[in-house]
């Protein structure tokens, strides 16, 4: 599959070509081209010449930009990132498109085409010029024409050209992010080691969504939700009874509809309930939260929750549509895709006269649908179309 930017759309039917059953494994016996004699100013395309021409070993080279002067190894691929290369990694691992597909290219963060692995568990993606500068000239034309691409994480080989993979990878990542003390995050697992995932959904009810992304509701994710809209008579034991959770997500309805209680109700009751389920410190069970605020908690209450309680910052988070702002909210969680620079638009908009209301607006869980994504990288899912 590859994707043109933010669209992405199928290069080759499987109804129009289901006789065929390509399966890519590019061959690692034909090494990349030695390549031309570089530029004075190098880059990417020179890659290939400083490896195997003036023999420098590939973890002195940024493979993300071609710098020289690097800063860390990359932690999936063999190589290097230099110190924006590196920043921008952080950034960008964990954001994903509402289609449940990582936004940027897995090896360089970048990537304007990308293509999409077709393995169902895997949501990798990779741009053409990781493809040929890594791998070899022509490679992306051979990818686009496949009827099916399996990636580089999900080939049995591990190396490709100049492109090999890192042995316990996901291990790489996580150590990155503990040196660089970006966001605290756990360890991806593997496809194998991932569980189905057992939500507990307080005051607004987001099963379609967390079906739409192929968490629950299918034979092959056999994952759970539990919605409860009023906590008021919810006791620890009746907590317990609900086995081990994997996900609290709670929000204050919105205030055009009718709301039972007073705004600062719904983050006591949603803390008190999280308290019940949160594994200790020392526990390293894979656990995620969300909360959701519309604009009604007052800034005393807002303090505590990111002071004292969830100890995070907020994120805001935007319903953009036809050039308008027409609705946003404040939300605190641990899932790492909120605390990218990179997860919402960069506007220059008088945020106080942007709003809109002649169109109608998202859901609420519609707008958090891309950022519940990443959960892809702890528990099973199979998205609807599959």
């Amino acid at each position: 599959m590859a994707r043109e930017g933010m669209e992405a759309e199928r290069v080759v039917s499987f109804e129009s070509e289901s006789e065929s059953s390509d399966v890519m494994f590019v061959d690692s016996s034909i090494s990349s081209t030695d390549g031309p004699e570089p530029p004075q100013n190098f880059n990417r395309d020179c890659i290939a010449y400083e490896v195997n021409v003036k023999h420098r070993h590939i973890e002195e080279i940024c493979i993300s930009c071609g710098s020289l002067e690097v800063d860390t190894l990359h932690p999936i691929f063999h190589g290097a990132l230099c110190p924006p290369c590196k920043e921008n990694f952080l950034h960008v691992f964990f954001l994903y498109d509402e289609d449940g597909y990582q936004s940027y290219c897995t090896i360089c963060g970048g990537g304007r085409t990308l293509f999409i692995c077709d393995v169902s568990s895997c949501s990798r993606c990779y741009c053409t010029e990781c493809l040929d500068f890594l791998v070899r000239p022509g490679t992306a034309c051979r990818v686009k024409a496949m009827n099916m691409w399996f990636c580089f994480l999900c080939l049995p080989m591990d190396r490709h050209g100049l492109l090999q993979r890192r042995v316990k990878w996901r291990a790489c990542v996580k150590r990155l992010y503990d040196e660089c003390g970006f966001v605290n995050i756990f360890k991806p697992l593997s496809a194998s080691k991932r569980n189905p995932i057992r939500v507990l959904s307080l005051f607004s009810d987001i099963s379609i969504e967390m079906k739409k992304l192929g968490f629950i509701g299918n034979t092959f994710g056999n994952g759970s939700i539990t919605y409860v809209h009023d906590v008021s008579l919810i006791t620890r034991k009746d907590v317990k009874e609900l086995g081990d959770i994997d996900f609290v997500f709670g929000a204050i309805p919105d205030t055009r509809g009718y709301i039972a209680h007073p705004s600062d109700w719904y983050f006591y009751q949603y803390y008190r309930i999280l308290s019940y389920v949160q594994p200790q410190a020392n526990n390293p069970k894979c656990f995620f939260w969300m909360f959701v605020d519309n604009l009604v908690l007052d800034e005393e209450v807002k303090d505590a929750a990111t002071f004292r309680f969830l100890e995070t910052n907020p994120v805001t988070i935007y319903d953009v549509q036809h050039e308008g702002i027409f609705s946003e909210v404040h939300v605190w969680s641990n899932i790492p895709s909120l605390k990218s620079k990179y997860a919402l638009p960069d506007w220059d908009l008088d945020l106080s006269t942007s709003f809109r209301r002649d169109f109608q607006t998202q859901s609420l869980p519609e707008m958090l649908k891309k950022f519940l994504a990443p959960l892809k990288e702890y528990f099973k899912c199979f998205p609807e179309f599959l």
